[in-house]
C-alpha cells in the first residue's frame, strides 16, 4: 500500500487536476498535459511508458498469470464552447466547486483513478494485477489514443473507465455508428417537371429511420436509437441536385454488435428503396460494452450503496473487449457545458469510494 494517505493522495490529485486545467489539452494536442501525468508518476516512483500521449502504468508487484484490470480515464478535452464566462484554462475554485475545461470531463476522474492506482501501487498479492492508462484523444476517437495501447497491454479481464457518473455503476453503455446515407434522383432545370427529385425521395427513408425499430431490446440499455441529425443537397436554387444526403446517428444496445446492425439496416434499406439508397458507416469499432450485473465488483459497489444503470453515451469503453463498468466522479450533464466544474467534495467522495470498491475485490481490507 502506499505511504502516502489517502487524504495526502487527494490532495495532491485536486493539484494535478488544477495544473491540468491551466494546459490546454485539445484532443491530438496532449503534449502538455502528458508532461504533467509523467510527473506524478516521477514523483511517486512509479515505472511508466508512453507511446504518444497516452502514459500507463503496471503495479510495482506484477505476477505473471494474473488477471489484470485497467484503471482508465483520459486527459484530452473538447474545445470550449462560446458559452463561457470565464477563463476555461483557469481553475477557479468558488462555493466548493473547481472550474475549468476538462474539470468535469474527465480531469475529476482521472485524477481520482490516478490516486487510487498510486495508492494500491506498491500493495503484495492482489487477486488482480492493475494497469493504469491516462489516455489520449478519447474526444475525437483518435487513432492515437486508448486503442492505440492495448497492443501493448496483456489480455484484459476488467475494466473500469472512469467518466463522470456521480459514482454510480454505469454496467452497460450504447454503442455508436455514424452512418452517411447517399438518396439518388435525377438531376435537372427546377422549372421542368420531375418526378425522381431526391430531397423528395429522402422524405420516406427519413421516415424510416425514424420508425424501425430493432427486435432485440436490453435489459440495461433498452431499445436501440436512430436519428437523423444531418441533410444536405443542392448548390443552387433552380438547380435539382442528384442526391440528397443524411447523416444519422445509430445508439446501438449490448444485444448487437454494430456490424449486425449495419447488416440490417443494409437490407432493409435495400429491401424497401432499392439501388436509391447507398449507406456507408464512417467506422465500425465504437462497440456497446458492459459487465454482468452479477459481477464482483458491481457487488462490491452495491454493498456501498452505488446504484446500476445503462449509459447512452459513449466514451473509451467502446474499444474495449473486455467486461468494463464506467464510474467516475462528476455529472455527466455539465461535460462540454459553458463553465464546466466539478465539486471538490466529489473528488474525494470518488477516491475514497474507488479504494472502498477495489479494495476487497483486490483482496485487501482497506485500512
Amino acid at each position: 500500500m502506499s505511504a502516502k494517505t489517502i487524504h495526502t493522495l487527494t490532495q495532491e490529485a485536486l493539484t494535478l487536476l488544477k495544473k491540468l486545467i491551466a494546459t490546454q489539452s485539445f484532443s491530438s494536442e496532449e503534449e502538455g498535459t502528458a508532461l504533467l501525468i509523467e510527473a506524478w508518476f516521477n514523483n511517486n516512483n512509479i515505472s511508466f511508458k508512453r507511446e504518444n500521449n497516452n502514459i500507463w502504468a503496471f503495479n510495482k508487484n506484477f505476477q505473471e498469470g494474473k488477471p489484470l484490470l485497467l484503471l482508465n480515464s483520459h486527459h484530452d478535452t473538447v474545445r470550449p464552447n462560446q458559452g463561457y464566462t470565464r477563463n476555461p484554462l483557469e481553475p477557479v475554485v468558488e462555493d466548493g466547486k473547481l472550474f475549468g475545461l476538462g474539470s468535469n470531463d474527465a480531469g475529476g476522474c482521472l485524477v481520482s483513478l490516478i490516486a487510487t492506482f498510486t495508492y494500491f501501487y506498491e500493495a503484495e498479492n492482489l487477486h488482480y494485477n492493475i494497469v493504469m492508462v491516462a489516455s489520449a484523444e478519447e474526444e475525437s476517437s483518435g487513432p492515437k489514443g486508448l486503442n492505440s495501447v492495448l497492443k501493448h497491454l496483456p489480455n484484459l479481464e476488467l475494466a473500469i473507465v472512469g467518466e463522470p457518473t456521480e459514482m454510480q455503476l454505469a454496467i452497460a453503455e450504447k454503442g455508436l455508428l455514424v452512418l452517411d446515407v447517399t438518396v439518388k434522383g435525377t438531376p435537372g432545370h427546377a422549372a421542368h417537371p420531375n418526378d425522381d427529385v431526391s430531397v423528395y425521395n429522402a422524405i420516406p427513408v427519413i421516415e424510416w429511420f425514424r420508425d424501425y425499430r430493432f427486435e432485440k431490446v436490453s435489459e440495461v440499455l433498452g431499445p436501440m436509437k436512430m436519428t437523423v441529425t444531418g441533410l444536405s443537397a443542392g448548390k443552387q436554387h433552380n438547380v435539382i441536385p442528384a442526391e440528397c444526403n443524411l447523416v444519422v446517428d445509430v445508439r446501438v444496445n449490448d444485444r448487437y454488435t454494430n456490424a449486425e446492425v449495419m447488416a440490417i439496416i443494409t437490407s432493409q434499406l435495400e429491401a424497401n428503396f432499392g439501388t436509391k439508397v447507398q449507406v456507408k458507416p464512417r467506422s465500425l469499432h465504437l462497440n456497446s460494452s458492459s459487465i454482468d450485473k452479477n459481477h464482483a465488483l458491481v457487488k462490491a459497489g452495491e454493498a456501498l450503496g452505488r446504484t446500476t444503470y445503462g449509459s447512452p453515451t459513449l466514451s473509451d469503453q467502446s474499444v474495449l473487449s473486455c467486461q468494463s463498468l464506467k464510474l467516475g466522479p462528476g455529472l455527466s450533464s455539465r461535460s462540454h457545458s459553458a463553465d464546466e466544474f466539478i465539486y471538490v467534495h466529489e473528488i474525494e467522495e470518488g477516491i475514497e469510494l474507488y479504494i472502498r470498491i477495489l479494495s476487497p475485490f483486490l483482496g485487501l481490507i482497506k485500512d
